[in-house]
């Protein structure tokens, strides 16, 4: 269960006090000028300020030495966020993020679900991730989080202690982010070294550099500017609240594994996973969807047998166009189930190809209403 939250609150009446000073000094026609003009600054400075809340589940951003920081402890590392929002926090977990499950997922969203729909003052979550899965966790809460409100994963490449940690930086980025009215209705974003980028096409693309992430070559949604958040375009798959997966009585997901095709790659594998209870596979194939001709007998005989395998790219880009299956259904059988298909990845990841098979079987085991999901989501 998530800890209790706290709200930190912020004055920032500056420029009233600013200006009442001025008035003081200033000749009387400057007075009315003051007294007049600023009447719109002003009322827009008292305006409702936004709140966000920070959901904390672990990860490099809070792995001190000491002991890993606490939602609590990391928003103290920004005090300027309090320019942006009335900042809250939440510990979900505190956790690397390759010790993340599944069921943490599941959880996750359904507290973020809980949340959104208990709190209508609520502007947006940041929610703080390891890098090592952050690009798997914001696609799961793209496909699962019920709002059109801002939700931002962040995370940080150094911890707490290095030189240049870059790790409050970009929880003030983030918070902004998430305080921007034009952050709505785009799904779940990353903010790190200064990018928004989208939960769809986001990746982990260095293993250590502050740059490591980026979105190939779709590009970044926006930037975070010293002025401004500032954004170029928006997702245009379905997310969050148009999508059709719901986990609110959910305690598990179906059993997917993910596999790799390479020069000689056996199908053991492949049938190994059907044999061991498997629901799906995700193929990582060479190209727009090559694979070994023994993985080729092999995809062919675990859908025969009502397994799901979904092809996608190891490149890093492009899209896997939707083929017939290698060998077709034998005459005058029927294939009730779309089993003559296997699902093309489209241009997802194959980690984030397994995140919406996992959904996906939720739903249906037919091939083509899976590959529906495939190129809508």
């Amino acid at each position: 269960m998530p800890m209790a939250s706290r709200r930190i609150r912020y004055s920032s009446c500056g420029l009233a006090r600013t200006a009442i000073r001025l008035r003081r000094w200033l000749p009387a026609a400057a007075g009315v000028w003051l007294a007049t003009a600023p009447a719109a600054v002003e009322a827009a400075q008292f305006r409702p300020r936004a709140t966000v809340r920070v959901v904390a589940t672990g990860g490099t951003i809070a792995n001190h030495p000491d002991g890993r920081l606490t939602a609590h402890e990391l928003t103290d590392l920004v005090p300027a966020a309090g320019r942006y929002a009335d900042v809250e926090t939440e510990q979900f977990a505190n956790l690397p993020s390759s010790s993340l499950t599944v069921e943490h997922w599941l959880a996750l969203a359904r507290r973020l679900n809980r949340l959104f729909s208990a709190r209508r003052d609520l502007d947006g979550v940041v929610l703080t991730s390891g890098t090592d899965t952050l690009e798997e966790t914001a696609y799961f809460l793209h496909l699962t989080v019920k709002t059109d409100r801002s939700i931002v994963v962040v995370g940080a490449m150094r911890p707490p202690n290095a030189p240049g940690y870059d790790g409050a930086a970009n929880l003030l980025d983030a918070v902004r982010v998430a305080a921007a009215p034009a952050s709505r209705n785009r799904g779940v974003v990353v903010v790190v070294n200064g990018e928004i980028h989208a939960a769809r096409d986001v990746r982990k693309a260095h293993a250590q550099r502050l740059d490591s992430f980026d979105s190939g070559r779709n590009g970044v949604l926006g930037v975070v500017d010293a002025d401004r958040i500032e954004y170029y375009r928006r997702p245009t798959r379905r997310h969050t609240r148009r999508t059709e997966f719901d986990v609110a009585r959910l305690d598990r997901l179906p059993r997917v594994v993910l596999l790799t095709s390479y020069v000689g790659a056996s199908g053991d594998l492949i049938r190994a996973a059907r044999d061991l209870g498997a629901d799906g596979v995700v193929v990582a194939a060479a190209g727009a969807g090559a694979t070994t001709p023994d993985q080729a007998d092999a995809i062919d005989e675990v859908i025969a047998d009502g397994i799901v395998v979904v092809i996608t790219t190891r490149t890093g880009g492009g899209r896997v166009p939707a083929r017939l299956r290698r060998v077709p259904p034998p005459a005058g059988t029927a294939d009730p189930r779309g089993a003559g298909r296997r699902v093309s990845g489209e241009s997802l990841s194959a980690v984030k190809a397994r995140v919406l098979l996992m959904l996906a079987l939720t739903r249906t085991r037919d091939g083509a209403e899976i590959q529906r999901m495939f190129t809508m989501y």
